[in-house]
């Protein structure tokens, strides 16, 4: 039996095909973008500085012109970029600088951050039964599904989806829709908060809150997943909300400051905090 030879192409070299199928799940334009993003967010583009060419970046990463224009595109309706016609597309902003909203790692600051939060109601919609894992407490008898945008100015950053035990949101409907829920059953002075834990992970935006949120179709966004307990171990609130990854941080203090040398002559230690005043 004799063998026919590999047919072989001329032109662009083909790409590896598991790594085809792989990248098949998510459109090209929005993974050269997320490239071009994480170029951004490095520094390899400065604000001002003009990119690479489309040309350039048609040969870099095999696609067609039309992916590449997709792909500025949608940084540029993300304010990074700006196509000046006859002149190329230039830096108009970096990711780091649009990273406002730190997210927050204890109780305090959490409400503290939230407080003057105005909630936009959206239609509660398919509400079914809050997702409790293992650990989290037990349901409650009933929920009441709440879902709001969380806007800054005229722009949308937060999608939020919570069920809140309804006996509770009885005692306080009109606070609970016109305030974050958080806040309001943290000011609650009979009921007893036993536990509150937040769960952050990393995600992208499906069509729904792709739309609500004004992003592309599998934008990173950051998943907060928040669950309070009674004291009776009742999980009275279980909020998830999904924020947009483009102006989310998490900062953590690892280490305290390092203690300055002390200097010469001193009797003993110097611990580090705020000078004293003379």
């Amino acid at each position: 039996m004799r063998l026919s030879r590999p047919r072989t192409t001329t032109g662009r070299p083909r790409r590896n095909s598991a790594t085809s199928d792989a990248d098949s799940r998510v459109p090209r334009y929005l993974q050269v973008a997320s490239v071009l993003r994480r170029r951004l967010r490095d520094g390899v583009w400065s604000v001002g500085e003009k990119i690479a060419t489309l040309e350039e970046l048609e040969r870099e990463f095999d696609v067609a012109r039309v992916t590449v224009r997709q792909a500025i595109e949608l940084l540029q309706s993300e304010g990074l970029l700006e196509s000046q016609q006859g002149r190329g597309t230039f830096v108009t902003n970096t990711v780091d600088h649009r990273r406002w909203l730190a997210l927050a790692t204890d109780w305090e600051s959490l409400i503290a951050g939230i407080r003057e939060n105005v909630p936009y109601p959206l239609p509660a919609g398919l509400a079914g039964t809050p997702r409790i894992e293992p650990g989290e407490g037990r349901p409650a008898a009933a929920y009441r599904f709440l879902r709001s945008l969380q806007k800054r100015g005229d722009e949308p950053f937060g999608y939020a989806r919570v069920h809140l035990a309804r006996d509770i949101f009885r005692r306080a409907p009109k606070q609970f829709t016109s305030r974050a829920a958080l806040v309001v059953l943290a000011e609650m002075k009979d009921i007893e908060i036993a536990r509150a834990h937040q769960t952050l992970t990393i995600g992208t935006a499906d069509i729904e809150t792709a739309k609500l949120l004004g992003i592309g179709l599998s934008a990173p966004t950051a998943e907060a997943r928040c669950v309070v307990t009674d004291a009776d171990g009742v999980a009275i609130y279980v909020g998830e909300i999904s924020y947009r990854g483009d102006c989310v941080s998490l900062d953590i203090e690892l280490r305290g400051k390092v203690a300055p040398k002390p200097s010469r002559g001193a009797t003993g230690p110097r611990l580090a905090g705020p000078a004293r005043r003379r």
